[in-house]
């Protein structure tokens, strides 16, 4: 059964970490990530970009509005995600307390479902 796990950082942490203790958090997701692929638990994983560069887009009676980021409403960004395969939630929970980024972050834990779900 496929999970999404989504790291959610607060907006700012990344400019507060700095350079050296960014590139020390970055190694260890990635070492994280090469574990859930040796266990064949890893479908994907990608780091995100923070929000300074992002832009939403919603398209309204055809009309197609684009906002630019940060986007200061919400208080965390996705930084990045794991997609998992696993056979229980109770498993992916258990996964997502090996990561890394739940020591500075929020790792939500999401099944993978259609939307009308």
């Amino acid at each position: 059964m496929p999970y999404m796990l989504l790291i959610m950082e607060p907006h700012g942490q990344r400019a507060e970490r700095g350079l050296e203790g960014g590139q020390e958090a970055y190694a260890s997701m990635q070492r994280f990530g090469q574990s859930l692929q040796a266990r064949g638990l890893l479908r994907a994983s990608e780091s995100l970009a923070s929000t300074e560069q992002a832009v939403r887009l919603q398209v309204r009676e055809g009309q197609a509005r684009l906002t630019d980021g940060p986007f200061a409403e919400t208080k965390e960004m996705v930084g990045g995600f794991f997609l998992i395969d696993c056979a229980t939630r109770d498993e992916a929970i258990a996964i997502a307390r090996e990561c890394p980024a739940a020591a500075w972050a929020t790792v939500e834990v999401r099944e993978v479902a259609p939307c009308f779900v």
